[in-house]
């Protein structure tokens, strides 16, 4: 009961962290009365190919010079192109039927691209005072409406024009923007805080093309595509024709101030689920922390009690359980070296998520500033290399190693190395797409001098400095003839006990782990960090008293190999996370291109071995402050 109420304390306290607030990535931009502002473009996205491509390799309107946005490293390695466009507003200013520009005689190859993009799903991205072009959709819910976006738009359909007919590809050439506007009262600027997309497909008759001022017969007061009940046919894509692209303006007053613009863009629906992934795992806590202080409390005690009375030699010789193993619980393990450098690189993970998340909760990596979180865990890798670095060194040193020197190039190179090995792989697949998700020779430069000039320099710093410190100093003495290990049950055979004690860190997290997934895949947005953080809290404690009560079994069993298991029983739940990316992979996605399933699999096995290490380092520290304190109750003789 105590435990219940603790844990419904800390949910409380918790509670208001959970939706977080918005600091915007941006300075506000005030806009007078018929200010001219023109529109940019993103790249194309699909669902179901994962493989981004840049706006003009369709044949679009083209401004003339296309002028390339900076962009930061997140945006990037995302895929994303920022590039202008032909389409313009002047602010607070109605506009119908503006043409854009006319194709003509559609080629073979422009045709086979369009209609490639349309079954692929593709939508288009677009961009308006750094908001996002969005559809707007509207879900019932409690008997009441709730205004939803959905990113971008489609870039045309596929439709039998008679019934039983074939199929035919139609292109989304007309659309009409929406833009909600805030306006000040006292210097009547305004600040825009919407911008809505309606896409439709009409092919558009004129008598008699004019560049400079075309006069389209389908797109006028008396008669508009958008309008109820019209019957305009759709424009489709066939070689030879041609293509007139136009778009509407419509401004339209809203309440909705700066500040809460993307409120909307990020207005999750599926809070209940959130919170039961929470009660979930807090669940599993609290019968883990129920576990661990009858351990703590009770058996320990009286273990310890026990064996401090011993008064002879006899009575010591016939006690058994974990006090038996003290001459070699601190026997340093085989591939020690490995397990220094697997540590080192699980707190420089470590350190990079809790930081990152501490930002993601006060706002600072809003969705605002894209491509801002990306980066943020990148720059962080890097500088947490130095205490990655300095807690591999202190742990090569306390398993008596001297080469530290080579630990840390493998501390350095190791992680950072099967990423860069697995990355360039998949970007020679995606560069062989010619999709805008290849990452630049430019980027490929600047992530090198990261992690060459960077990373290593500061993991051989902090190497340098731990290596430099007096070793670890153990309670215990450790006995120069191993101690033979008893044959152990079935149910405490390596294998069996490290992919159990996988599970409940796993279970902890799956619920939120959806939720990340669709994210990273379904182009959502994820900014419920608050409830990330509670989740990474819970995953850290799971993991820590899961892997303290399976290493006290161990022990009593006289099994003193604690090392490794430790590390693996934690780091297990990666097996776990990888068998579950697959099945949302055959379950939620609809991938049947072979590179983006590399792609996904390969992105995905990236972060189960990152969660490996970081999990695996929760459970080794974990256990060895629990080993430390046990065996220093105890007198030895």
């Amino acid at each position: 009961m105590v435990y219940a109420m603790r844990a419904l304390a800390c949910l409380l306290i918790a509670a208001p962290l959970a939706q977080c607030f918005y600091l915007p990535g941006v300075a506000p931009q005030d806009y007078a009365r018929d200010d001219l502002v023109n529109f940019k473009v993103n790249k194309i996205s699909s669902t179901k190919t994962a493989l981004p491509f840049e706006y003009y390799s369709l044949p679009f309107c083209r401004p003339d010079p296309i002028i390339n946005s900076a962009e930061n490293l997140g945006e990037v390695l995302r895929g994303d192109r920022i590039l202008n466009s032909l389409y313009q507003i002047q602010v607070r200013l109605d506009e119908p039927c503006k043409v854009v520009c006319k194709l003509d005689g559609v080629t073979a190859d422009q045709a086979k691209q369009f209609k490639k993009k349309i079954d692929d799903e593709y939508r288009i991205n677009m961009i308006l005072d750094n908001l996002p072009a969005a559809m707007v959709k509207y879900r019932e819910e409690a008997g009441t409406s709730i205004k939803m976006y959905e990113m971008g738009f489609p870039i045309g359909f596929k439709a039998a024009t008679e019934e039983g007919g074939e199929a035919k590809h139609f292109i989304n050439n007309h659309l009409r923007f929406t833009i909600l506007y805030h306006k000040d009262i006292e210097t009547d600027l305004a600040r825009i805080v919407g911008f809505e997309i309606q896409p439709t497909s009409v092919h558009h008759e004129y008598k008699e093309w004019d560049p400079v001022n075309p006069q389209i017969e389908t797109c006028s007061e008396n008669k508009h595509p958008l309008d109820a009940g019209s019957a305009l046919p759709p424009q489709m894509i066939e070689e030879g024709g041609e293509i007139v692209f136009t778009y509407d303006v419509y401004f339209k007053a809203s309440d909705i101030k700066w500040a809460s613009r993307w409120d909307t863009y990020l207005l999750m629906t599926d809070d209940q689920i959130h919170w039961f992934s929470i009660i979930n795992s807090l669940m599993i806590v609290l019968f883990l922390t129920g576990m661990v202080a009858m351990i703590m409390m009770r058996t320990l005690r009286r273990d310890i009690s026990q064996y401090n009375d011993l008064e002879t030699a006899e009575e010591a010789q016939e006690e058994t359980g974990w006090k038996l193993v003290h001459g070699d619980v601190f026997r340093p393990p085989e591939f020690s070296g490995t397990l220094a450098v697997y540590v080192g690189t699980g707190v420089q993970i470590f350190g990079m998520a809790l930081i990152t998340m501490v930002f993601a909760v006060l706002g600072f990596l809003s969705p605002a500033n894209r491509g801002g979180l990306m980066t943020a865990m990148l720059l962080l890798f890097v500088l947490m290399g130095l205490f990655g670095g300095y807690f591999s060194a202190r742990i090569l040193k306390m398993f008596q190693g001297t080469d530290w020197k080579a630990n840390t190039l493998k501390t350095a190179f190791h992680y950072p190395g099967v990423i860069f090995a697995i990355f360039c792989v998949l970007n020679t697949a995606i560069w062989g797409q010619k999709s805008s998700g290849a990452v630049p020779f430019g980027t490929f430069i600047a992530l090198f001098l990261m992690w060459f000039g960077i990373s290593v320099p500061l993991v051989f710093v902090g190497s340098y400095f731990g290596f430099k410190k007096d070793p670890v100093t153990h309670p215990v003495r450790t006995n120069k003839i191993p101690r033979q290990v008893p044959a152990q049950a079935w149910y405490m055979q390596p294998i069996f006990s490290v992919l159990i004690g996988g599970i409940l860190p796993f279970g902890a997290v799956f619920i939120e782990l959806f939720f990340i997934l669709t994210s990273m895949w379904l182009h959502q947005f994820y900014y419920l960090f608050g409830f990330l953080f509670i989740v990474f809290a819970i995953l850290i404690v799971t993991c820590a008293e899961i892997s303290i009560v399976l290493c006290y079994f161990q022990l009593c069993s006289e099994d003193y190999h604690w090392w490794w298991r430790s590390f693996l029983t934690a780091g297990s739940s990666a097996i776990y996370l990888f068998a579950y990316s697959a099945v949302y992979f055959g379950t939620k996605l609809d991938i049947a291109k072979s590179v983006s399933g590399m792609l996904y699999f390969g992105y995905m096995f990236i972060i189960s071995l990152g969660f490996f290490l970081l999990t695996g380092t929760i459970g080794f520290y974990s256990c060895f402050f629990f080993v430390r304190t046990i065996y220093a109750a105890v007198k030895i003789d």
